[in-house]
């Protein structure tokens, strides 16, 4: 499962959008694109293991890739600017919804979906005042080997394969499942 490229990983940090147990046995973290059509297939079943293994918390960072999916940095600023007034969960739903582009009349739609205001998301996102974050993540996501979206980091190893993987993994990893069946699906083996 791990190329060592996640020793490099950055930890998780109070600034992390966070979601599942509070004090966590395992941590699952998700580089992810809003515009990316297999973070939007990943999202359900993400959810479907963090509603099945309380001991689970995911943390999302942000990974767009703008040149594939126009307007995904800009969506991801968005989700900062909801971060700072307390929705970003709400915002991500909005925002990971099978789109893979977003123009500014979607983004200032969310926002207003989120009573943001609209002229002053469009500030924001003009004046960049939400893009650090945003490029911390995706600098962290690099330096850790993230290539491309969804990138999973699964209790500190990233996640080389499928993401469909994670079905087996977490369970495994939680003591849960079959980790003979799990260690079967790492990299290089069929």
């Amino acid at each position: 499962m791990n190329d060592g490229a996640a020793d490099a990983l950055v930890p998780v940090q109070d600034r992390d959008h966070v979601l599942g147990a509070a004090e966590p046995e395992l941590t699952l973290i998700e580089y992810g694109d809003f515009g990316c059509p297999f973070c939007f297939a990943a999202s359900r079943p993400v959810k479907s293991l963090l509603e099945r293994y309380p001991a689970l918390r995911l943390v999302w960072r942000h990974f767009p890739d703008p040149e594939l999916h126009p307007g995904a940095d800009l969506a991801a600023e968005l989700s900062e600017f909801a971060a700072a007034r307390g929705d970003f969960w709400q915002a991500y739903s909005l925002l990971l919804a099978g789109r893979d582009h977003f123009s500014r009349e979607d983004l200032l739609s969310v926002a207003r979906q989120l009573d943001l205001d609209p002229a002053e998301v469009e500030a924001a996102l003009n004046e960049g005042r939400f893009r650090e974050p945003v490029l911390e993540d995706v600098a962290g996501g690099r330096r850790a080997g993230v290539h491309g979206t969804p990138t999973f980091v699964l209790g500190g190893e990233l996640l080389r394969g499928p993401w469909r993987q994670l079905a087996q993994l977490v369970p495994a990893m939680l003591g849960k499942g079959d980790a003979a069946g799990a260690r079967r699906s790492t990299p290089g083996s069929s």
